[in-house]
């Protein structure tokens, strides 16, 4: 687990200078530090590592799918900067090939009446080709399930009047199966139009799955509930509450808006309701919302004032009541609470870093002193974080993604070298050392907005960037 797995290279190409240097892509086993010249025969074809290698201008990446168990990507009509991963019936912890998943994304469309909410139904997810032997592989189908073949991307949608700024499902419980198809499937949407939208997606669902289903269509494309709360300003942050075992259908709902408010809206026995007091205690844009895994009560959010705060629903007047006014030296746009050992909250700010933070030294509200230092930092990406999020079950693995064009995957329990924490310095050259625990750096996707974890196929990554989704799923994780 602890070698890092680059997933491009650096391949010189004399007969083709003017290919597209984005198309094909392949990457080493193994990280090469520093080119080393050789004399004897010409240098092989190292692993690319961003921020420490340059491609010249007759070079390309070519993808080595040696390092991939399976990767596939694919287009959308509109760039979906937001997405979420729907639960299914095909079973969980599944590591059969050929592979099918399941996601719900909102559109960035060219003009506000063209945008969508849509499910998308990914199959024919096989394994993918690798080159040279494959006995490596404990798979006895492994022949039947790698095949050249194209991932099939099908989808149904529904109109969303404005650009969608983020989407979220309503989480299931795990130890349930799925609600039967008379029960609605909750997804919300944050609207560039400064609404939120709960829409019931189960008839878009059936009607992927079920040759011939009819549905109301007038009724699917009207959203179930509006929250109109937050006036005219847009909003990114958001996310449901965990249904709880013991009752299941109620429903909570967080959103942050860029005015520094957050709402919460309820389910009741007649649908929804938003409660009419903020918590207001960002003085900038909320930037993300994540509930407790364990607390019902308490939520954390992160915000363009460059702090992380942790609220408590029951607390008189709306405010937070523990938090790091400084977590980061710019705007927090991004944090994941990790759902196995609740007290850790990971944060990725507009500088780049990635921190760790141990929630049970926060600073109470009212307290002086110093905010306290995160368990771990990392400053691998050179651009603003758009996306991080804890593996579902494993504790110490995390997946990130840049405004660099990364996905980054990580494992905290990797041991370090040093005493830094996890912190890594420029080389007087401008080049960096690779970190022990960054496991794997995926590269392809332009401007790359959101990675989730698939829950029920594990290791599983998908991204959505510029120029649509990618699935995969590495040798690392």
């Amino acid at each position: 687990m602890g070698e890092f797995e680059d997933a491009w290279e650096d391949e010189i190409e004399d007969d083709e200078v003017g290919e597209d240097p984005d198309n094909g892509m392949e990457v080493d086993d193994e990280v090469t530090p520093a080119i080393e010249e050789s004399e004897e025969k010409p240098a092989a074809p190292e692993a690319f590592i961003p921020g420490v290698h340059t491609l010249g201008k007759d070079e390309i990446l070519e993808a080595d799918d040696s390092v991939y168990i399976m990767r596939h990507s694919m287009n959308s009509n509109w760039p979906c900067l937001s997405f979420d991963v729907l639960r299914d019936s095909l079973g969980d912890q599944r590591q059969r090939y050929p592979a099918t998943a399941y996601i719900v994304a909102g559109t960035q469309a060219d003009v506000a009446k063209n945008n969508e909410l849509s499910v998308y139904k990914m199959t024919s997810l096989h394994r993918t080709q690798k080159d040279g032997a494959s006995d490596d592989s404990d798979d006895e189908n492994e022949d039947e399930d790698t095949l050249d073949e194209d991932a099939i991307l099908e989808f149904r949608s529904i109109p969303h009047l404005g650009g969608v700024n983020r989407v979220r499902v309503q989480p299931l419980p795990v130890s349930s199966p799925l609600p039967p198809v008379s029960q609605p499937y909750h997804v919300a949407t944050w609207a560039e139009t400064g609404k939120v939208h709960i829409w019931d997606i189960r008839p878009l669902i059936e009607s992927l799955d079920v040759p011939g289903y009819s549905y109301d269509k007038s009724r699917a494309q009207s959203p179930v509930f509006t929250v109109n709360s937050h006036g005219r300003a847009e909003g990114f942050a958001m996310d449901w509450a965990s249904s709880g075992e013991a009752n299941p259908s109620a429903l909570r709902l967080l959103t942050g808006d860029i005015h520094s408010k957050i709402y919460l809206t309820t389910s009741t026995a007649s649908g929804f309701n938003t409660l009419g007091q903020a918590f207001t205690s960002h003085t900038s844009s909320v930037e993300d919302l994540q509930w407790s895994p364990s607390e019902p009560t308490v939520f954390a959010s992160c915000s363009a004032d460059q702090s992380v705060r942790v609220w408590d629903v029951r607390s008189k007047g709306r405010q937070s009541v523990a938090g790091m006014d400084t977590a980061h030296t710019s705007d927090v746009n991004v944090i994941s609470w990790n759902r196995n050992t609740s007290y850790l909250l990971l944060s990725g700010g507009d500088e780049g870093g990635i921190k760790v933070w141990d929630l049970r030294n926060v600073k109470k509200r009212g307290s002086t002193g110093p905010d306290p230092s995160p368990v771990a930092s990392f400053n691998w990406h050179r651009a603003p974080i758009t996306s991080i999020e804890w593996h579902p079950t494993e504790d110490s693995i995390f997946a990130a993604s840049g405004a660099d064009d990364q996905v980054t995957l990580w494992d905290l329990a990797v041991e370090q070298d040093d005493d830094e924490t996890g912190a890594m310095d420029d080389t007087p050259e401008g080049g960096r050392d690779v970190p022990p625990q960054l496991l794997f750096v995926h590269q392809g996707q332009k401007d790359v907005k959101e990675v989730h974890w698939h829950p029920q196929m594990p290791g599983t990554v998908i991204s959505t960037a510029l120029d649509g989704f990618n699935i995969f799923k590495t040798i690392s994780v």
